[in-house]
């Protein structure tokens, strides 16, 4: 009997198993942070509550002290433009603080939560590397929270514009000056490029904080604060001196000098800064830190495809 050839050269329909499609790594990274979001619900629920308290506060104190409003829109068209800024660029600094105390927390326990629940047994098991996962945690705290942040306080700051607008006519005090001399423009400016400023500033110690989060198999914020703790102890013991100290205060606290420019002026100054952002992108203490992170960020990928669940 005679079968035709393109039968012999062709599988059945049902023989044939359609290569698996890869995901292309972008779109990987992509639902790495998505499933960070869902699984980490406070990243914008704490600094939303920040938000709320700080709105609350604003309403009891405008309600009980109208005479501090009388005072301000006495003042010269200068000097109440500086004072109204200054009050409502006051009013994101809470949900700033809350919004990178919650990334700094969440890097702690990023990597070492899932080896504490097993859950990293599951992920492993998924078409997803190590250094995409690692690189979707250090994206929260380096991207997703500048922005989360960024948005409430805007938001909050708008509110608390809108409020003010109904409150203070009741209480015979014109609101015509909280629009003309805020620099309503600027401060979103300002204060998005300070939020990112201050995340890259930052990245080593997120950094540390997810390799603290991917070696300790328990008590992750000891291990995180008590070695730079001992190292700053033995060398003032040991040397007379506090180099680590310094270094640490300067990564701390010494990325908004680099970012911006701060001019004194009694008759022009509108209380906020100059940005610079040449001066920053050209600051040695910035492209080490990155330089470190990157380093830190690494050993954090290779001790996650070593270590096992806790």
């Amino acid at each position: 009997m005679n079968i035709p050839s393109d039968i012999l050269r062709e599988p059945p329909v049902a023989a044939k198993v359609a290569a698996p499609e890869t995901l292309p790594a972008t779109r990987l990274l992509a639902w790495s942070v998505r499933r960070e979001l869902w699984e980490n619900r406070s990243i914008y629920l704490a600094p939303l509550i920040a938000a709320a308290l700080v709105v609350f506060g604003f309403l009891v104190s405008t309600v009980h002290e109208p005479n501090t409003w009388r005072a301000l829109a006495a003042l010269e068209p200068e000097r109440l433009a500086l004072q109204l800024t200054i009050r409502y660029g006051i009013v994101a600094l809470p949900i700033i603080f809350t919004a990178f105390t919650v990334a700094a927390f969440y890097c702690l326990d990023a990597l070492y939560g899932e080896r504490r629940d097993r859950s990293i047994l599951f992920w492993k098991s998924l078409p997803v590397s190590d250094l995409t996962a690692v690189l979707g945690k250090a994206g929260i705290p380096l991207v997703v929270v500048p922005l989360v942040a960024a948005a409430i306080a805007v938001a909050t700051q708008l509110i608390i514009l809108l409020l003010s607008t109904a409150i203070l006519p009741a209480k015979g005090i014109s609101a015509t000056t909280l629009w003309t001399e805020l620099p309503l423009f600027r401060m979103p400016l300002v204060l998005i490029y300070g939020l990112f400023t201050l995340a890259l500033w930052h990245a080593p110690i997120y950094g540390w904080l997810l390799l603290v989060s991917s070696w300790a198999r328990r008590s992750t914020f000891l291990w995180a604060v008590l070695p730079p703790l001992a190292v700053i102890f033995v060398e003032r013991i040991s040397l007379g001196t506090s180099y680590f100290g310094s270094l640490l205060k300067y990564r701390l606290m010494g990325g908004l000098p680099e970012a911006f420019v701060v001019t004194v002026n009694d008759h022009k100054f509108d209380g906020l800064p100059a940005l610079d952002p040449f001066k920053f992108l050209s600051s040695p203490g910035l492209w080490a830190g990155l330089i470190v992170a990157a380093a830190l960020l690494a050993a954090a990928v290779r001790l996650r495809r070593l270590r096992e669940p806790s």
